[in-house]
């Protein structure tokens, strides 16, 4: 007798365990009629009752695959493990059901026992996972596209094994530094001021203050935060070899504006060196013409022009509104 009884404490204090889980307990006669059903919670099995079927609780269309393996578990014998999506609501819930063959002191098959378990936060999880790895994959994709330009347009315009080498690690080194950006923001983008930062600023001998920035900050999107900087190293790198970040006293003025252009929202940004050597009418139009023409503004949807002005380069490029999201605050460093 005092087996019976803990057996029966076991029994019941299982069964309080149970209820404060995510899993349902069910049973259903050989028609397949619910003889009893524990903890439904939030399940789909919450408004079913003693007696009904599945037609009844799920509706027919919505039944028809889950009483099709239910009957042939009946039939084979054999247990079954599947996935069932119900809305509840306006939300979509996920459900982990197994079902077996319940069977009478004789072994006759007399229906079925089964659990349901509530897996729609795992669900959610694993199409996010999904969602981030087609994401990374996509990136990645255009990483390499872009990787392969740069090899392709620098080898175009490089006389020497060394001379490519010098300026395929320099593009390389800055698509890693803007990649750096947009990875610590978990694939948003990058500001616009940051980036000047990054790109520019190693190499003016005095820092930011031979370089101003001026206008409205922006988020970039993690295309744009790529190729502009790239126009950016380009730029800078020109600049610091022949321009005005090549002597003392030479200045880059880099501005932004928000505009409007033929009816369609655009960030303007522009490059001007003053200071610097005067520009010669026989510049070499290689240093990085195709990387600014046509790599960046063809990669981000807008337009660019290149200038060769006396007092130094001018450089504009334009970058249409689906690429960027202008911040609060406005900027002005000198």
């Amino acid at each position: 007798m005092e087996t019976m009884d803990a057996g029966r404490s076991t029994a019941a204090k299982a069964l309080a365990a149970l209820g404060n889980t995510e899993l349902t307990l069910f049973s259903q006669n050989f028609e397949l009629a619910y003889d009893w059903i524990y903890n439904a919670g939030d399940s789909w099995l919450a408004d079913a009752k003693v007696g009904q079927d599945d037609g009844d609780v799920l509706g027919d269309a919505s039944s028809l695959r889950l009483v099709a393996i239910k009957r042939e578990v009946l039939r084979s014998g054999k247990p079954a493990h599947f996935e069932l999506s119900v809305m509840r609501g306006s939300t979509t819930k996920w459900f982990d059901v197994r079902v077996d063959v319940e069977r009478n002191v004789d072994g006759m098959a007399i229906g079925l026992v089964g659990t349901s378990l509530d897996v729609t936060e795992q669900k959610r999880r694993e199409e996010t996972l999904k969602t981030l790895l087609r994401e990374l994959s996509h990136r990645s994709k255009n990483l390499l596209a872009i990787i392969q330009s740069l090899a392709s347009q620098t080898a175009r315009h490089s006389v020497t094994v060394p001379e490519f080498l010098v300026r395929f690690r320099g593009r390389i080194q800055s698509l890693s530094s803007s990649q750096d950006i947009v990875t610590d923001t978990d694939w948003r983008g990058a500001d616009l001021a940051n980036l000047v930062r990054m790109q520019v600023e190693r190499y003016a001998p005095d820092g930011m203050e031979q370089v101003s920035f001026r206008g409205p900050d922006v988020y970039l999107s993690p295309t744009a935060s790529l190729h502009v900087g790239l126009a950016l190293h380009e730029l800078a790198v020109n600049a610091a070899s022949y321009g005005s970040l090549s002597v003392p006293g030479g200045r880059v003025a880099i501005n932004s504006s928000i505009e409007d252009e033929e009816g369609e929202r655009v960030l303007c940004l522009e490059w001007q060196e003053s200071g610097g050597p005067q520009v010669r009418g026989d510049h070499d139009p290689r240093f990085g013409t195709s990387t600014l023409e046509r790599i960046v503004p063809n990669s981000v949807g807008g337009h660019a022009r290149l200038t060769y002005r006396r007092e130094g380069v001018h450089y504009r490029l334009s970058v249409p509104d689906l690429q960027f999201e202008e911040l609060d605050a406005p900027t002005a460093s000198a």
